[in-house]
Protein backbone atom coordinates (compact mmCIF):
# COMPACT_ATOMS: atom_id res chain seq x y z
CA UNK A 1 0.00 0.00 0.00
CA UNK A 2 1.60 3.19 -0.96
CA UNK A 3 2.34 6.01 1.60
CA UNK A 4 1.03 9.54 1.25
CA UNK A 5 3.36 11.68 1.32
CA UNK A 6 3.92 13.97 4.61
CA UNK A 7 2.56 17.49 3.82
CA UNK A 8 5.67 20.29 4.83
CA UNK A 9 4.31 22.55 7.38
CA UNK A 10 3.96 26.07 5.97
CA UNK A 11 6.87 28.16 7.50
CA UNK A 12 5.27 30.69 10.39
CA UNK A 13 5.56 33.96 8.39
CA UNK A 14 8.89 36.30 9.16
CA UNK A 15 8.54 38.61 11.85
CA UNK A 16 7.95 42.42 11.12
CA UNK A 17 11.02 44.20 10.42
CA UNK A 18 12.22 46.61 12.86
CA UNK A 19 11.40 50.21 12.24
CA UNK A 20 15.17 52.42 11.37
CA UNK A 21 15.29 54.36 14.26
CA UNK A 22 13.96 51.52 17.10
CA UNK A 23 16.05 51.42 19.83
CA UNK A 24 16.72 54.66 20.03
CA UNK A 25 15.60 57.53 22.47
CA UNK A 26 15.49 61.04 22.10
CA UNK A 27 15.00 64.05 24.59
CA UNK A 28 14.07 67.27 23.44
CA UNK A 29 13.72 70.59 25.36
CA UNK A 30 11.16 72.07 22.15
CA UNK A 31 8.49 74.22 21.44
CA UNK A 32 6.57 75.79 18.64
CA UNK A 33 6.97 74.10 15.11
CA UNK A 34 10.99 73.81 14.33
CA UNK A 35 12.32 71.05 16.67
CA UNK A 36 8.98 69.08 17.56
CA UNK A 37 8.07 68.81 13.81
CA UNK A 38 12.28 67.38 13.52
CA UNK A 39 11.47 65.17 16.56
CA UNK A 40 8.13 63.79 15.09
CA UNK A 41 9.89 62.52 12.26
CA UNK A 42 12.40 60.20 14.31
CA UNK A 43 9.40 59.42 15.93
CA UNK A 44 7.33 57.96 13.12
CA UNK A 45 10.79 56.17 12.46
CA UNK A 46 10.40 54.21 15.56
CA UNK A 47 13.00 56.41 17.80
CA UNK A 48 11.43 56.97 21.25
CA UNK A 49 10.91 60.68 21.70
CA UNK A 50 10.73 62.37 25.65
CA UNK A 51 9.32 65.67 25.28
CA UNK A 52 9.91 68.51 27.52
CA UNK A 53 7.89 70.51 28.49
CA UNK A 54 6.87 73.60 31.29
CA UNK A 55 4.85 73.39 33.75
CA UNK A 56 2.58 76.22 32.71
CA UNK A 57 0.82 74.89 29.75
CA UNK A 58 3.99 73.07 28.17
CA UNK A 59 4.77 74.17 24.77
CA UNK A 60 2.55 77.26 23.60
CA UNK A 61 2.10 75.78 20.59
CA UNK A 62 -0.48 73.63 22.66
CA UNK A 63 -2.33 77.29 23.12
CA UNK A 64 -2.57 78.11 19.37
CA UNK A 65 -5.92 77.23 18.47
CA UNK A 66 -8.65 74.63 19.18
CA UNK A 67 -9.41 73.39 15.73
CA UNK A 68 -8.34 69.81 16.33
CA UNK A 69 -11.49 68.80 18.04
CA UNK A 70 -10.04 71.47 20.76
CA UNK A 71 -6.60 70.83 20.85
CA UNK A 72 -4.41 73.22 18.70
CA UNK A 73 -3.73 71.98 15.08
CA UNK A 74 0.10 72.93 14.86
CA UNK A 75 0.09 70.18 18.14
CA UNK A 76 -1.19 67.89 16.38
CA UNK A 77 0.20 67.82 13.53
CA UNK A 78 4.01 68.11 15.46
CA UNK A 79 3.59 65.91 18.61
CA UNK A 80 2.53 62.60 17.86
CA UNK A 81 3.96 59.30 19.26
CA UNK A 82 5.88 61.27 22.07
CA UNK A 83 5.82 61.11 25.50
CA UNK A 84 5.53 63.89 27.48
CA UNK A 85 7.26 64.87 30.69
CA UNK A 86 6.35 68.68 32.60
CA UNK A 87 9.32 69.96 34.18
CA UNK A 88 10.63 73.50 35.68
CA UNK A 89 13.74 73.65 34.36
CA UNK A 90 14.90 76.66 36.21
CA UNK A 91 14.31 74.76 39.66
CA UNK A 92 18.13 72.55 39.96
CA UNK A 93 15.54 69.36 40.72
CA UNK A 94 14.07 69.55 37.42
CA UNK A 95 17.03 70.41 34.87
CA UNK A 96 18.57 67.23 36.81
CA UNK A 97 15.87 65.15 35.57
CA UNK A 98 16.38 66.20 32.78
CA UNK A 99 20.17 65.44 32.81
CA UNK A 100 19.54 62.05 33.94
CA UNK A 101 17.53 61.98 30.97
CA UNK A 102 19.80 63.16 28.25
CA UNK A 103 22.69 60.34 30.17
CA UNK A 104 21.22 57.55 28.80
CA UNK A 105 19.86 59.62 25.05
CA UNK A 106 21.15 58.70 21.59
CA UNK A 107 20.06 62.27 20.42
CA UNK A 108 19.27 65.55 22.35
CA UNK A 109 17.30 68.81 20.39
CA UNK A 110 16.25 71.77 21.76
CA UNK A 111 15.40 75.25 19.94
CA UNK A 112 14.86 77.28 23.49
CA UNK A 113 15.43 80.77 22.79
CA UNK A 114 19.07 82.18 21.84
CA UNK A 115 21.20 81.46 25.04
CA UNK A 116 18.85 80.11 27.29
CA UNK A 117 20.12 76.23 26.49
CA UNK A 118 23.61 77.77 27.37
CA UNK A 119 22.27 79.04 30.37
CA UNK A 120 21.02 75.56 31.53
CA UNK A 121 24.17 73.59 30.55
CA UNK A 122 21.55 72.45 27.64
CA UNK A 123 23.68 73.37 23.88
CA UNK A 124 24.74 70.99 21.99
CA UNK A 125 29.11 71.23 22.54
CA UNK A 126 28.50 70.98 26.47
CA UNK A 127 25.89 68.01 26.33
CA UNK A 128 28.80 66.39 23.86
CA UNK A 129 31.89 66.79 25.54
CA UNK A 130 30.07 64.89 28.40
CA UNK A 131 28.49 62.19 26.20
CA UNK A 132 30.87 61.76 23.60
CA UNK A 133 28.43 59.32 22.20
CA UNK A 134 25.56 61.84 22.26
CA UNK A 135 24.17 63.59 18.97
CA UNK A 136 22.99 66.95 19.93
CA UNK A 137 21.16 69.36 17.83
CA UNK A 138 20.74 73.33 18.43
CA UNK A 139 17.58 74.91 16.45
CA UNK A 140 17.82 78.44 16.44
CA UNK A 141 16.57 81.56 14.45
CA UNK A 142 20.16 82.96 13.07
CA UNK A 143 22.34 80.67 14.20
CA UNK A 144 24.65 80.47 17.14
CA UNK A 145 26.97 83.63 16.01
CA UNK A 146 26.82 86.74 14.46
CA UNK A 147 25.27 89.96 14.60
CA UNK A 148 21.69 88.22 14.20
CA UNK A 149 22.23 85.66 16.99
CA UNK A 150 20.57 87.43 20.12
CA UNK A 151 17.80 88.40 17.27
CA UNK A 152 14.12 86.92 18.29
CA UNK A 153 13.07 84.66 15.46
CA UNK A 154 9.65 83.83 14.12
CA UNK A 155 8.32 82.02 11.42
CA UNK A 156 6.94 85.11 9.43
CA UNK A 157 10.25 87.11 10.26
CA UNK A 158 12.89 85.01 8.75
CA UNK A 159 10.62 84.43 6.13
CA UNK A 160 10.89 87.99 5.58
CA UNK A 161 14.94 87.53 5.89
CA UNK A 162 15.58 85.05 3.81
CA UNK A 163 13.81 86.80 0.81
CA UNK A 164 11.00 84.02 0.52
CA UNK A 165 8.12 87.08 0.72
CA UNK A 166 10.25 89.07 -1.57
CA UNK A 167 9.23 86.20 -4.75
CA UNK A 168 6.02 85.20 -3.09
CA UNK A 169 2.34 87.50 -3.93
CA UNK A 170 1.67 89.71 -7.06
CA UNK A 171 3.20 92.18 -8.51
CA UNK A 172 1.48 94.80 -6.51
CA UNK A 173 1.63 92.91 -3.19
CA UNK A 174 4.13 90.56 -1.81
CA UNK A 175 2.89 87.65 0.62
CA UNK A 176 4.50 85.43 3.34
CA UNK A 177 4.00 81.69 2.62
CA UNK A 178 0.75 80.32 3.89
CA UNK A 179 2.80 77.27 5.84
CA UNK A 180 5.80 77.96 7.99
CA UNK A 181 8.09 77.50 5.42
CA UNK A 182 11.35 78.73 7.69
CA UNK A 183 9.98 76.45 10.33
CA UNK A 184 9.89 73.56 8.15
CA UNK A 185 12.94 73.58 6.39
CA UNK A 186 14.91 74.29 9.79
CA UNK A 187 12.76 71.07 11.15
CA UNK A 188 13.92 68.83 7.86
CA UNK A 189 17.65 69.86 8.13
CA UNK A 190 17.56 69.11 11.58
CA UNK A 191 16.18 65.29 10.74
CA UNK A 192 18.58 64.77 8.14
CA UNK A 193 21.45 66.10 10.51
CA UNK A 194 20.36 63.65 13.14
CA UNK A 195 20.53 60.86 10.42
CA UNK A 196 23.78 61.48 9.35
CA UNK A 197 25.05 61.69 12.47
CA UNK A 198 23.53 58.60 13.69
CA UNK A 199 25.20 56.88 10.53
CA UNK A 200 28.98 58.57 11.16
CA UNK A 201 28.41 57.48 14.86
CA UNK A 202 27.83 54.04 13.28
CA UNK A 203 31.44 54.01 11.94
CA UNK A 204 33.35 56.41 14.42
CA UNK A 205 31.22 55.25 17.64
CA UNK A 206 31.16 59.38 18.45
CA UNK A 207 28.26 61.37 18.46
CA UNK A 208 28.64 65.36 18.39
CA UNK A 209 26.85 68.81 17.74
CA UNK A 210 24.37 69.61 15.28
CA UNK A 211 23.40 72.51 14.61
CA UNK A 212 20.90 74.59 12.25
CA UNK A 213 19.24 77.82 11.59
CA UNK A 214 16.00 78.47 10.49
CA UNK A 215 17.36 81.34 8.21
CA UNK A 216 20.04 79.33 6.21
CA UNK A 217 17.80 76.26 6.14
CA UNK A 218 15.13 78.81 4.22
CA UNK A 219 17.79 80.51 2.26
CA UNK A 220 19.20 77.33 0.43
CA UNK A 221 15.71 76.50 -0.31
CA UNK A 222 15.68 80.22 -2.09
CA UNK A 223 18.43 78.59 -4.22
CA UNK A 224 16.69 79.46 -7.74
CA UNK A 225 15.56 82.92 -7.28
CA UNK A 226 18.76 83.49 -5.17
CA UNK A 227 20.75 82.34 -8.18
CA UNK A 228 18.78 84.21 -10.84
CA UNK A 229 19.50 87.44 -8.46
CA UNK A 230 23.33 87.18 -7.94
CA UNK A 231 24.27 85.69 -11.42
CA UNK A 232 21.35 86.97 -13.81
CA UNK A 233 21.38 90.45 -11.91
CA UNK A 234 17.50 90.84 -11.22
CA UNK A 235 15.41 88.99 -9.28
CA UNK A 236 12.42 86.69 -10.76
CA UNK A 237 9.26 89.34 -10.64
CA UNK A 238 6.49 88.03 -8.61
CA UNK A 239 3.67 87.14 -10.66
CA UNK A 240 0.92 85.32 -8.37
CA UNK A 241 0.25 81.60 -9.71
CA UNK A 242 1.94 82.86 -12.90
CA UNK A 243 5.47 82.18 -13.62
CA UNK A 244 8.24 84.57 -14.03
CA UNK A 245 9.98 83.03 -17.29
CA UNK A 246 7.14 80.61 -18.46
CA UNK A 247 3.91 80.99 -20.06
CA UNK A 248 1.33 80.34 -20.31
CA UNK A 249 1.57 79.07 -16.78
CA UNK A 250 -1.41 80.28 -14.28
CA UNK A 251 -4.71 79.40 -13.26
CA UNK A 252 -7.90 79.90 -15.47
CA UNK A 253 -11.18 80.11 -14.03
CA UNK A 254 -13.83 77.42 -15.47
CA UNK A 255 -17.73 77.45 -16.37
CA UNK A 256 -18.90 75.52 -13.13
CA UNK A 257 -16.65 77.96 -10.79
CA UNK A 258 -13.47 75.93 -10.50
CA UNK A 259 -10.00 77.14 -11.54
CA UNK A 260 -7.61 74.96 -13.46
CA UNK A 261 -3.41 75.73 -13.02
CA UNK A 262 -1.84 74.52 -16.59
CA UNK A 263 2.21 74.35 -17.45
CA UNK A 264 3.02 74.87 -20.62
CA UNK A 265 6.74 73.90 -20.37
CA UNK A 266 7.84 73.78 -23.96
CA UNK A 267 6.91 75.19 -27.75
CA UNK A 268 5.62 71.49 -28.84
CA UNK A 269 3.44 71.57 -25.96
CA UNK A 270 1.93 75.26 -27.27
CA UNK A 271 1.27 73.90 -30.15
CA UNK A 272 -0.52 70.55 -28.82
CA UNK A 273 -3.00 72.90 -26.58
CA UNK A 274 -3.33 75.47 -29.51
CA UNK A 275 -4.60 72.49 -31.36
CA UNK A 276 -6.40 70.36 -29.01
CA UNK A 277 -7.61 72.63 -26.18
CA UNK A 278 -7.88 76.00 -27.79
CA UNK A 279 -9.02 74.34 -31.10
CA UNK A 280 -7.08 77.28 -32.83
CA UNK A 281 -3.89 75.54 -34.53
CA UNK A 282 -2.94 78.38 -36.24
CA UNK A 283 -1.73 79.85 -33.42
CA UNK A 284 1.10 77.06 -32.76
CA UNK A 285 2.87 78.56 -35.60
CA UNK A 286 1.71 82.30 -34.62
CA UNK A 287 5.58 84.41 -34.41
CA UNK A 288 3.51 85.91 -31.86
CA UNK A 289 2.92 82.89 -29.80
CA UNK A 290 5.27 80.22 -31.29
CA UNK A 291 8.11 80.59 -28.96
CA UNK A 292 7.95 80.78 -24.99
CA UNK A 293 9.48 84.15 -25.22
CA UNK A 294 6.76 85.53 -27.42
CA UNK A 295 4.32 84.14 -25.16
CA UNK A 296 5.65 85.70 -22.07
CA UNK A 297 6.36 89.16 -23.71
CA UNK A 298 2.37 89.34 -24.79
CA UNK A 299 1.53 87.18 -21.89
CA UNK A 300 -1.78 88.75 -21.56
CA UNK A 301 -3.45 88.34 -24.96
CA UNK A 302 -1.59 84.42 -23.88
CA UNK A 303 -3.69 84.41 -21.04
CA UNK A 304 -6.39 86.29 -22.48
CA UNK A 305 -6.36 83.08 -25.16
CA UNK A 306 -6.54 80.68 -22.79
CA UNK A 307 -8.55 81.43 -20.47
CA UNK A 308 -11.25 82.15 -23.21
CA UNK A 309 -10.71 78.55 -24.22
CA UNK A 310 -11.09 77.06 -20.33
CA UNK A 311 -13.74 79.90 -19.55
CA UNK A 312 -16.21 77.39 -21.68
CA UNK A 313 -15.75 74.24 -19.86
CA UNK A 314 -16.32 72.71 -16.56
CA UNK A 315 -13.47 71.85 -14.49
CA UNK A 316 -13.61 68.55 -15.31
CA UNK A 317 -13.92 68.75 -18.90
CA UNK A 318 -10.80 70.87 -19.39
CA UNK A 319 -8.78 68.94 -17.28
CA UNK A 320 -9.67 65.83 -19.35
CA UNK A 321 -8.98 68.10 -22.33
CA UNK A 322 -5.58 68.86 -20.99
CA UNK A 323 -4.29 65.25 -20.00
CA UNK A 324 -5.52 64.50 -23.24
CA UNK A 325 -3.39 66.55 -25.04
CA UNK A 326 -0.28 66.14 -22.83
CA UNK A 327 -0.70 69.42 -20.90
CA UNK A 328 0.48 69.36 -17.01
CA UNK A 329 -2.90 70.33 -15.14
CA UNK A 330 -3.96 70.55 -11.91
CA UNK A 331 -7.31 71.54 -10.13
CA UNK A 332 -6.75 73.91 -7.94
CA UNK A 333 -8.09 72.71 -4.26
CA UNK A 334 -9.10 74.23 -1.10
CA UNK A 335 -7.74 72.16 1.92
CA UNK A 336 -11.15 69.94 2.41
CA UNK A 337 -10.78 69.04 -1.03
CA UNK A 338 -6.97 67.79 -0.29
CA UNK A 339 -8.62 66.01 2.71
CA UNK A 340 -10.30 63.96 0.42
CA UNK A 341 -8.13 63.63 -2.69
CA UNK A 342 -8.74 60.85 -4.53
CA UNK A 343 -4.74 59.99 -5.21
CA UNK A 344 -4.24 59.85 -1.12
CA UNK A 345 -7.16 57.87 -1.39
CA UNK A 346 -6.07 55.22 -3.48
CA UNK A 347 -2.89 54.93 -1.82
CA UNK A 348 -4.40 54.61 1.70
CA UNK A 349 -2.10 57.46 2.79
CA UNK A 350 -4.54 58.17 5.92
CA UNK A 351 -4.34 57.01 9.11
CA UNK A 352 -6.01 57.15 12.95
CA UNK A 353 -3.74 58.36 15.32
CA UNK A 354 -5.11 58.42 19.33
CA UNK A 355 -4.87 61.96 21.36
CA UNK A 356 -6.29 63.57 24.16
CA UNK A 357 -9.72 64.76 22.18
CA UNK A 358 -10.00 60.99 20.58
CA UNK A 359 -8.64 59.73 16.84
CA UNK A 360 -7.73 62.22 14.30
CA UNK A 361 -7.16 61.52 11.11
CA UNK A 362 -3.17 62.10 9.91
CA UNK A 363 -1.17 61.59 6.88
CA UNK A 364 1.05 59.02 6.55
CA UNK A 365 5.02 60.51 5.98
CA UNK A 366 5.91 60.49 2.66
CA UNK A 367 8.90 58.33 3.62
CA UNK A 368 7.59 54.99 2.38
CA UNK A 369 9.98 52.50 3.93
CA UNK A 370 10.45 49.03 2.29
CA UNK A 371 8.83 45.79 3.00
CA UNK A 372 5.96 46.92 4.21
CA UNK A 373 7.01 48.79 7.08
CA UNK A 374 5.09 51.54 8.58
CA UNK A 375 6.05 54.44 10.24
CA UNK A 376 4.92 54.51 13.84
CA UNK A 377 1.97 56.78 14.53
CA UNK A 378 1.76 56.68 17.64
CA UNK A 379 -0.56 59.22 19.88
CA UNK A 380 -0.54 62.82 20.71
CA UNK A 381 0.28 62.91 24.12
CA UNK A 382 -1.32 65.03 27.05
CA UNK A 383 0.61 67.70 28.56
CA UNK A 384 2.63 66.02 30.97
CA UNK A 385 0.80 62.45 30.72
CA UNK A 386 4.67 60.59 31.07
CA UNK A 387 5.47 62.15 33.97
CA UNK A 388 5.30 60.03 36.26
CA UNK A 389 6.78 57.16 34.46
CA UNK A 390 9.81 59.08 33.51
CA UNK A 391 10.26 60.27 37.05
CA UNK A 392 10.72 56.83 38.34
CA UNK A 393 12.31 55.40 35.17
CA UNK A 394 15.80 57.86 36.10
CA UNK A 395 15.33 56.12 39.66
CA UNK A 396 12.98 58.80 41.96
CA UNK A 397 11.03 57.18 44.80
CA UNK A 398 7.81 57.49 45.73
CA UNK A 399 8.67 60.02 47.95
CA UNK A 400 10.65 62.40 45.59
CA UNK A 401 8.06 61.95 42.97
CA UNK A 402 5.32 63.58 45.69
CA UNK A 403 8.10 66.51 46.71
CA UNK A 404 8.02 68.10 42.81
CA UNK A 405 4.90 67.96 42.50
CA UNK A 406 3.96 69.94 45.54
CA UNK A 407 6.59 71.92 44.61
CA UNK A 408 5.33 72.66 41.44
CA UNK A 409 8.57 71.25 39.71
CA UNK A 410 6.96 68.67 38.14
CA UNK A 411 3.09 68.44 36.33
Amino acid sequence: MNQQPTPTPTPPPPPPSPLPLDGLTVVAVEQAVAAPFATRQLADLGARVIKVERIDGGDFARGYDTAARGLASHFVWCNRGKESIALDLKDPRGLDVVRRLVADADVFVQNLAQGAAARLGLDAAGLCAAHPRLIAVDISGYGTSGPYADKRAYDMLVQCEAGLVSVTGTPAQPVKAGIPAADIAAAMYAFSGVLAALVRRGTTGRGGPVEVSMLEALAEWMGHPLNHAMHGGAAPARTGLAHAVIAPYDAYPTADGGRVLLSVQNDREWRRLAEEVLERPELGTDAAYATNAARVAGRERTDALVAKALGALEADEALARLEAAGIACARLRDLHEVADHPQLAARERWREVDSPAGPLRALLPPITLPGGVEARMGAVPALGEHTEALLRAVGMTDEEIAALRRDGVAA
